[in-house]
C-alpha cells in the first residue's frame, strides 16, 4: 500500500534557540580565552620585571646602580646631572665636584647599553685620592669631607627596559627618594645623554 507521508514542518523556534545558546557559549569561550591570555601575560611580565635602584655610599665614597627586580634590566639611555646641569662623562662630574685644577682620580663603570642581571649591583663611580686609593671614611681627609657632602649634587635619570620591551625611567639623586615611572619608550640618545 502506498500512502502519503505527512511533511515535517521545520521547527524554526528551536533552531533559533540553539543558535543563541551556541553564540553565547562561543562568546563565553572567547572572553575566557582572552582573560587567560591576559593573566598569562601579567605572570610573564611579573617574572621579568627589573627594578633599578641608585645608591650613594660614603665608606668608601661611591655611586652604585643595582637591579632589585627579578628580571634583567637593559639600560637604553642615561642622563647624569651635577647641580641640575647635564654632564657628558665622569671627568666632567669630578671636575664640577672638586673644582678646576684638580686632577681627577676615579674608577667608573659604563652604564649605557649595559644589561644588569636580576640581583646584580655595580659601582658606577668611585672617586680616588692622589695615591689612586678609594676615599674611605676619614673625617680628617678634606677631599673625603668635600665629596661626602657633594655626592648629593649628582643625580641620574636612567631609562631601561625588560626583556618584553616594557620601559621605565629611574630618576634619583642622593638627597631625595628616587622615583621610577613607566615610560612608553626610552628616548634616543641626544646632546644630554651621558657617554659612559
Amino acid at each position: 500500500m502506498l500512502g502519503l507521508v505527512p511533511e515535517k514542518k521545520p521547527m524554526r523556534g528551536a533552531s533559533r534557540y540553539e543558535t543563541y545558546i551556541a553564540t553565547f557559549v562561543g562568546l563565553c569561550a572567547l572572553c575566557l580565552g582572552g582573560y587567560t591570555a591576559y593573566m598569562q601575560r601579567q605572570q610573564v611580565r611579573a617574572m621579568v620585571w627589573p627594578i633599578l635602584e641608585f645608591g650613594s655610599n660614603n665608606g668608601p665614597i661611591k655611586l652604585t646602580l643595582a637591579n632589585k627586580g627579578v628580571g634583567p634590566a637593559m639600560i637604553k639611555n642615561v642622563v647624569v646631572r651635577v647641580d641640575g646641569q647635564p654632564v657628558k662623562n665622569w671627568v666632567e662630574v669630578m671636575s664640577k665636584l672638586t673644582g678646576p685644577g684638580e686632577e681627577p682620580h676615579f674608577e667608573e663603570s659604563d652604564m649605557n647599553g649595559r644589561v644588569l642581571a636580576a640581583g646584580e649591583s655595580m659601582a658606577i663611580f668611585i672617586p680616588h685620592d692622589a695615591n689612586n686609593n678609594p676615599l674611605n671614611f676619614d673625617k680628617s681627609n678634606p677631599l673625603w669631607v668635600a665629596l661626602n657632602k657633594d655626592r648629593f649634587r649628582v643625580s641620574v635619570e636612567v631609562c631601561y627596559s625588560s626583556t618584553l620591551g616594557e620601559c621605565w625611567t629611574l630618576r634619583a639623586d642622593g638627597s631625595k627618594p628616587s622615583t621610577t615611572t613607566e615610560t612608553r619608550k626610552c628616548p634616543s640618545p641626544s646632546a644630554i645623554t651621558f657617554e659612559q
